[in-house]
Order: structure tokens, then sequence, then C-alpha cells
């Protein structure tokens, strides 16, 4: 196992940025686990080089990067000294395909390399990724990129990734591997799947690489106890997120069922059955409004190693969430009007989709709408088998009258948002667009963000890392976790 001391503490993998690597360096370093979230690390390092990578952390990294050639490729592409004028689109990456050109690999590689390599500066302790199992195209080439960097822990959810760890164990013999796709409209004898050979991307690389520990983040039992009996491979624990976590949530069990205010309704049918994942005899996290001591320590108690936390450190210091962004969230936390609202449908997934509603945001119904719905970088696309027996790609955020032409059907696409350019707005990297208009953020976080102000000392505006740990552990006898309860304890 590459983790060999399990951390109490696991940083959540959040957004697209926002657990970057300044984040998981500083969780790291303090000797927790601190992870970077793996979405869209393709099109965030392009656009960080062409805004002229403040401070050289990126072109450190490449400078890093094994493969001869790539980063100085990557570099005459995108890279502008200086930075682009703001007034200026950043200039777009390949989107994503089941037959990625070699530039397209190369970049999914080297970004995931540069983000785990820099997350992993000035300590030895683990570092991990977070993927979301419902993006599968980047996955292969993503996976490679973090083994090259020595990432420690790969950590996924938003689907049953029961191919990744066999997955991971070929990566790690330096063997081609291929992973089947999710096609809407395929036949059982279909084999749609997207492949990359490591030693085909560079012949002359090393004959093995460290296989890292895989975390699976469940909802359920049930799914926790098939990963765990019909994996590919080894899975080495899980975290068990309930419904008040950020971002993607579970859909509730049964007919989904909604408040007044149209929120998904969840109940005890959706609880875990923590006997159940202690039968498992794998080690398991508690995620969702977990950020106090004393949850922390009742975790402890039941037989948890430990809590992942997300939305504390969201708004930490270190997050790659824009720093005004951060400072709104704070202050309506202090008065008492940061609240989350559980969209069912604004994620083009069909996964409920956690939204802060704040004004300037997406959320904000005085807000200047986008003149268009567009669907340009694609990674919550849903594949589908077209007439003639390929595989086509469609949003139900992209244009109505598309994505009825690709067999859509209009009421799909009702009350859906971009949540691809939304989130790079989030972390200060929107598109600007032909019209003069920028895009929107769409901020999303736990239930806690209504309560998240609690870091703040006295006098202060932010809170750092190491504020959210020191809280997190105070008084909490992290020595428990050596000492579960019994499986008929609750």
């Amino acid at each position: 196992m590459q983790i060999s001391q399990l951390p109490v503490i696991i940083q959540g993998g959040m957004g697209a940025g926002v657990s970057d690597w300044r984040l998981a360096r500083a969780v790291s370093s303090l000797g927790q686990l601190g992870v970077v979230s793996g979405t869209a690390l393709d099109v965030i390092m392009a656009r960080r080089l062409q805004l002229g990578d403040l401070g050289g952390h990126v072109r450190r990294a490449l400078d890093a990067f094994p493969v001869p050639g790539v980063a100085q490729r990557i570099l005459d592409r995108y890279f502008i000294p200086g930075g682009k004028p703001a007034d200026k689109p950043f200039k777009s990456t390949p989107i994503g395909s089941e037959a990625p050109s070699h530039a397209a690999e190369e970049l999914i590689v080297a970004s995931n390399f540069v983000e785990v390599f820099l997350a992993k500066e000035g300590h030895d302790s683990p570092v991990g990724i977070n993927y979301l199992e419902k993006i599968q195209l980047p996955t292969l080439a993503s996976l490679y990129g973090a083994m090259l960097a020595g990432v420690s822990c790969v950590l996924m959810g938003a689907g049953i990734p029961r191919a990744i760890p066999g997955v991971m164990d070929r990566l790690a013999r330096v063997q081609a591997v291929e992973l089947a796709l999710d096609v809407q409209g395929a036949a059982p004898d279909d084999a749609f799947v997207t492949c990359f050979d490591p030693a085909a991307f560079w012949p002359d690389g090393p004959a093995s690489l460290p296989r890292p520990d895989f975390y699976a983040i469940v909802s359920s039992a049930t799914l926790a106890t098939v990963l765990a009996r019909k994996a590919s491979g080894r899975v080495d624990g899980f975290i068990i997120e309930g419904p008040t976590a950020g971002g993607h949530n579970a859909p509730p069990r049964g007919p989904m069922r909604l408040t007044s205010d149209g929120e998904p309704i969840y109940g005890e049918r959706d609880a875990a059955d923590l006997d159940a994942f202690r039968a498992l005899g794998l080690p398991f996290w508690l995620a969702g409004s977990y950020a106090r001591p004393e949850k922390v320590a009742e975790a402890l108690r039941l037989g948890a190693a430990g809590v992942q936390v997300g939305t504390a450190f969201a708004y930490c210091e270190e997050s790659g969430l824009d720093s005004a962004i951060k400072a709104r969230v704070l202050a309506m936390s202090r008065a008492g009007t940061a609240h989350v609202f559980t969209d069912p449908v604004a994620s083009p997934t069909g996964f409920p989709f956690k939204v802060l509603r704040m004004p300037g945001t997406r959320t904000d119904p005085n807000a200047p709408a986008r003149s268009e719905r567009l669907c340009d970088l694609g990674y919550l696309r849903h594949a589908y088998k077209k007439p003639d027996g390929t595989i086509g790609w469609r949003c139900p955020a992209e244009p109505v009258e598309d994505f009825i032409k690709k067999g859509g059907k209009e009421d799909q696409t009702h009350g859906r948002m971009c949540v691809c350019n939304g989130l790079m707005a989030n972390i200060g990297l929107g598109q600007q667009r032909a019209d003069h208009t920028s895009e929107l953020p769409l901020v999303t976080s736990g239930d806690d963000v209504a309560d998240v102000a609690r870091f703040l000392k006295q006098g202060h505006d932010t809170y750092a890392a190491a504020d959210v740990v020191a809280y997190l552990l105070d008084g909490v006898d992290v020595q428990a976790k050596f000492a579960p309860v019994p499986a008929a304890a609750h």
C-alpha cells in the first residue's frame, strides 16, 4: 500500500481546480491526506499557461516531466509570457474523444503529472487525486500522468468504478489498458471502449510504476460490497458520502420526491449501513457535514478511519477558488445568508447537484444571461449510439435544437446548466465570449457552508488550511481509530 499510516482527515477533491496543488500540499504537509481534483486538468493547465504562469509553477513542473519533447510542445502552443489580454478568449483545448489525438493525450498526461508533482513538493507525505467515474474519456491518460508523478491514492465516485482498480494494476505494469464507455442505446454485444498504451506513449519509459491505493466514494454499503468483491482489482477503502456533501450527490433511493422548494427528499433508506461497512474489513471515512471535532470523534467511535472534509477547505486561503468568491461567501456565512440548494436537474449528469445561490453567479436570476447555450468543454456530455453504429456525443446543456437533432428529448434540457464552464469561472479561468461577456461562476458547496465562517479568527477575514486541521483535531483522540467498535455497535 502507498499509504502506510491512515489519515484521520482526507481533504475532499472538490470541483475543477478548487482542490488544487496548493491546497493539497498544505494539507499533506500537516500529516493528513491532501487531494487534488483531477477534473479538467488539461484545460486548467493550458489556461494557467495562457495567463502567464504567475510564479512559474507550471513550467517548473513541466521541466520535471520525464517524457522527452512533450513539455516544449505544450509550452509552444499555450504559454503566453506576461499573460493574454483580459478581453481576449483562451485558446481552445482538444475536446474529449474516444480516440484522442496524440497532442490531446500529451496534454492530459502532463497536466495530471504537473498537479500531483506540485502537490508533492516540499514534503514526504502522501498525496491523492480525485476523479469522477462519469467523466470517462480522459481517465486512462489521467491515471498514467498521476502515477508518473508518484500519486499515493486515487479516489473516485459519481458512478460505479469497478474497472479502475484493474486499470491501475495494468498501468503499474506499464501495460495497455482500455475502459468500456457508457453509451446510451448500445446493444448488449456492442463494445465501445477508449484505450491508452503507456509503452506507446513513452517507449523508453520505466518498466513499472508504483500502484496507488484506491478509495471508492460511495453512498451505500450495497455498492461498497459489489466493489469490494467484484472490482477488477484491489480496493483499499471507502469514502461514504452523505447527501449534505457538496457537488454531485447520489440520488435518493426509490422514486424521486421533492420538497415544496424543489429539492430531493432523502430518508432513512439513504443512511449508510455502517455495520455492513465494518463487516467488509476495509478502512472507511465518513463525509458530509463532518467538519467539527465532535463529528470527527463520533466517526472514530463508529469504526471509521476518519472523515473527509470539503467545504471547510474550499474557502481557506490555499484553495483554488477565486478569492473574491471566497470573501463573498464568508461574508454571507457570517450574515447567516449562505445556503445551498440541491438542484435535481442543474447538472447534465442527472445527479442532484448542490448550488450556492448568490448574486453574480449562474443562480442569480438578475445576472446577465449568456446569449446562447453551448457545450465547448464537453466533460459531462453523454455518449450515444448513432444510427450508423458509431458513437455520438450530446449534452443536455448544449443548444436545445442540437440536442434534439442528436436524438435527445427536449424535456431533458429543462433547467440544465453548463457546469463545466461555470466551474472554470469559479477558479478565475472563465472563458471570454465573442459577445464580450464572461462566463459566470456556478458555486457548489456542502450544507456546511452556512456556518463556514466559524473558522475565521477574531479580526480576520481569511483562514488557512492549518486552521481547519487544528480545529478538527482539537481534543480528538486519534488513537480511537485503531480500536474500531464491534459490528453490532451503533
